[in-house]
């Protein structure tokens, strides 16, 4: 009954997840949080197990999305060589950091994070739009320097470990404000959504094996039935919804996401706070 249910999720990650061209996180980490506070799983556990499997199923969606935005060519690896290791060693310590703060405490700074979100999606401008020379060219193109895109990465990789997403909503506007077109900021921010995936999944492991997680069919802070369950049905409904974005409105889609992710977070804060 339970690996259903995991499979019913991972339908309704991936199609939202295609339909409003978001990483599934903001989607799985929500539902998984609901499904295991209706298992009666410990309070103190909820989240972070929310976290960590959602980390552990990315693994499977950001290796669909890098081979296709590889193919395009839109994946910068020089840059990505420079953020990976940051990205890996922040996001494996985050998963530490996480483990370290209370149930209680992840629930109000996921909800934050998920308004603010919600905020750029519903108010956030139109993506900009680069002409096909400037694109393979990567015009006006200027990055930091190694050690600081080191640095950068591990700043990332903290961040996606605590609020269980692959980065894409934090590695694009970091490339896109020193001037990486959109097209190959998206393709190497899905290629930076793998390390981040790999040592997140890891981290929630072993820093949740530390504590000696009491829930079923778990390793550490990542539920194995709920991962495969959620990878399995997500990999194949997210074409499903990317179809069905092109034939509605863009501009309506995101803003009713938007309006999800307000209600999604305004229900971490109450649950946080009451």
């Amino acid at each position: 009954m339970e690996l259903i249910i995991f499979l019913i999720i991972g339908a309704l990650a991936g199609f939202a997840a295609g339909l409003f061209g978001v990483g599934g996180g903001t989607i799985i980490v929500p539902l998984l949080f609901i499904v295991f506070t209706q298992m009666d799983y410990s309070p103190d556990s909820i989240m972070h197990l929310a976290l960590g499997t959602s980390l552990a199923t990315i693994i499977v969606t950001s290796i669909s999305s890098l081979m296709a935005h590889n193919k395009k060519g839109a994946v910068m690896w020089p840059v990505f060589k420079n953020l990976a290791p940051g990205l890996a060693i922040g996001c494996f310590l985050g998963a530490g950091i996480a483990g370290q703060i209370s149930g209680l405490y992840l629930q109000l700074i996921v909800g934050v994070f998920l308004l603010w979100v919600a905020y750029k999606m519903f108010f956030g401008g139109k993506k900009p739009v680069f002409s096909h020379a400037n694109d393979v060219a990567g015009a006006n193109t200027e990055l930091p320097s190694k050690p600081k895109q080191l640095a950068a990465g591990g700043v990332i990789g903290i961040a996606s470990a605590i609020f269980g997403i692959g980065g894409g909503s934090l590695t694009v506007p970091y490339l896109t404000r020193y001037g990486v077109v959109m097209q190959k900021a998206v393709g190497t921010s899905a290629a930076c959504g793998l390390p981040i995936a790999i040592a997140g999944a890891l981290g929630f492991m072993f820093f949740g094996m530390q504590q000696q997680v009491d829930v079923p069919n778990t390793i550490g802070f990542v539920h194995i039935y709920a991962f495969l369950g959620i990878s399995i049905m997500s990999f194949f409904t997210a074409k499903l919804g990317a179809k069905v974005a092109h034939i509605l409105s863009p501009e309506l889609l995101k803003k009713c996401f938007a309006v999800l992710l307000t209600v999604v977070g305004c229900y971490f804060l109450f649950k946080g706070l009451v």
